[in-house]
């Protein structure tokens, strides 16, 4: 059975169908909840979320063929809302980021672009975490975000622009107290 076939059969709730289904998909959608998450246990339960909103939803699915899409904007739905989650309960997520961080070596680099990442408005952030994590094209991600090519395009470039603004005033930033 090909992924269509197994989307309609899931849709009409089978089982084992959307089982199979979700089952070729495990390994794209780690790589997407760990790149907005950066922690595999919170990564592993938005992937659970996910997974259980689409077998609850899925018989309203009006075009099954797009199952795959509408797959991943669900768990980019569930990262965003941990994410907002965790700016409301600051102090935990502190102390699980310290002590992450004691096991983690992370490059001055790589917390710059996470930082920069993080300010981002959450089209951008969405269109750059899927092309430049998961090397999506950009087709794939318009179908994923619901929007015209020409728009995904547009968030590309405003991204990649807010993102060398704020890595670059992180650097002058820094340049300028070492100064004083």
């Amino acid at each position: 059975m090909e992924e269509k076939q197994w989307a309609d059969a899931a849709c009409r709730g089978d089982e084992e169908a959307f089982h199979k289904l979700v089952s070729s998909q495990k390994r794209k959608m780690y790589g997407i909840a760990y790149s907005y998450l950066n922690n595999e246990a919170d990564a592993l339960e938005a992937i659970q979320e996910t997974i259980c909103r689409a077998w609850v939803k899925c018989s309203r699915l009006r075009e099954p063929a797009a199952f795959v899409p509408w797959l991943i904007r669900i768990l980019i739905n569930c990262c965003n809302d941990e994410l907002k989650r965790r700016k409301r309960d600051i102090p935990h997520y502190i102390e699980a980021s310290a002590a992450q961080n004691k096991i983690e070596m992370i490059s001055v680099h790589k917390l710059d672009l996470e930082r920069a990442m993080q300010r981002l408005k959450p089209k951008y952030r969405n269109v750059l975490m899927l092309k430049y994590y998961q090397d999506m094209t950009l087709t794939e991600i318009a179908r994923i975000l619901g929007s015209p090519e020409g728009t995904v395009k547009t968030w590309l470039h405003q991204g990649l622009k807010q993102v060398r603004k704020h890595i670059s005033g992180g650097v002058e930033g820094y340049a300028g107290k070492a100064e004083l």
